[in-house]
């Protein structure tokens, strides 16, 4: 019984390990591809290496958020996130190629919509999974009103002046680009994670216990 209950509690934890691992790569890969000029072969491992990365990412997140109790919100999260991120490689992937095989050219306007439709999409999931997650946040003894309502007023942003100012982003139709504010929340996020790791060791047992006494 010992054995399954630290085998049990061990993967919790692991998943919760690998979730602080991938979030912190996502806050660095994020404004290494988003704002940065990398070599190119740099940039595409980044960009394809960011949406499996964010699935982790919100993986564990979930798995910490779900050790107080499961939730919905923190479901819907997950899966909106990973789908996030599955569009922001494709669109990362579609203009890196299409910017190597024109050499310098001048790309369509029709060409450049496909990007920028793709990453009218990546906003709209990330923004609602971020929604989410801050809805599963909201009493949470590691996290609370604070992250929640910041959560939430920083993805609203983003949806809202994403899609007023569609197709174009918000930094081209002269307004704020709320892409910053959202990664700055998910690293605090992630920072916070980390230091729940001993918050999540106890619980994790304690949960595992309750499970099998039952």
């Amino acid at each position: 019984m010992s054995g399954s209950t630290d085998s049990a509690v061990t993967a919790k934890l692991n998943a919760v390990h690998l979730g602080i691992v991938a979030g912190f790569f996502t806050c660095l890969a994020y404004p290494l591809v988003a704002f940065l000029r990398l070599p190119l072969l740099a940039t595409t491992a980044l960009a394809a290496c960011f949406g499996p990365a964010l699935a982790v990412a919100s993986f564990g997140l979930k798995g910490l958020l779900d050790l107080e109790r499961p939730m919905v919100s923190s479901t819907l999260g997950l899966l909106l996130n990973a789908l996030g991120g599955v569009l922001f490689t494709a669109m990362a992937l579609v203009q890196l190629a299409i910017g190597s095989l024109v050499s310098g050219e001048k790309v369509s306007a029709p060409i450049t919509g496909i990007w920028l439709g793709i990453g009218k999409a990546w906003d709209a999931y990330v923004g609602l999974g971020t929604i989410c997650f801050a809805l599963a946040m909201l009493r949470h003894p590691r996290f609370g009103r604070v992250f929640a309502f910041s959560g939430l007023a920083i993805a609203v942003g983003l949806l809202v002046l994403n899609f007023y100012t569609f197709p174009a982003p918000p930094a081209d139709a002269g307004l704020v680009d709320p892409g910053p504010a959202i990664g700055l929340w998910y690293l605090v996020v992630t920072i916070e994670m980390w230091r729940s790791l001993s918050w999540a060791k106890r619980r994790a047992s304690a949960t595992v216990a309750e499970f099998l006494l039952s």
